[in-house]
């Protein structure tokens, strides 16, 4: 189970819903929420306990710094693999899913938003196809 639930989206309204889903899950004491890609992933970086399991749900299009560059971040500083990521984003693009396969080690699975409360809980359980 994961021990922290980050949600990286620039719009508010996109991370209370999710942050909905996992209250009703009784998770909601888990979530860190971020509007901007930079500073979640300064936040990660300086974790006392950078193996946690954790789970993050990132969006693509950001203006500050796109999900992937968040993600070539990831990869370049060598981030544990027990950072978890969810693309929750509102693209349909076959090319942002071609590029989302790069960080495959990381990326779990390409969501399209919106992101329904029957995905997480099926992801949570390990049965999300």
């Amino acid at each position: 189970m994961y021990k922290e639930i980050y949600l990286v989206d620039d719009e508010d309204l996109v991370n209370t819903v999710n942050t909905i889903h996992f209250r009703r899950m009784g998770m909601e004491d888990r979530v860190k929420s971020f509007t901007n890609p930079e500073l979640a992933l300064d936040e990660l970086r300086f974790r006392d306990n950078p193996n946690v399991k954790t789970l993050i749900l990132l969006d693509i299009n950001m203006p500050e710094m796109s999900g992937f560059e968040f993600l070539e971040f990831m990869m370049l500083e060598e981030f544990p693999e027990t950072n978890e990521v969810l693309l929750v984003t509102s693209s349909e693009s076959d090319a942002d899913k071609e590029e989302a396969k790069k960080y495959e080690k990381y990326v779990k699975e390409f969501i399209t938003k919106p992101l329904q409360i029957s995905h997480l809980e099926d992801y949570l359980q390990g049965s999300f196809k």
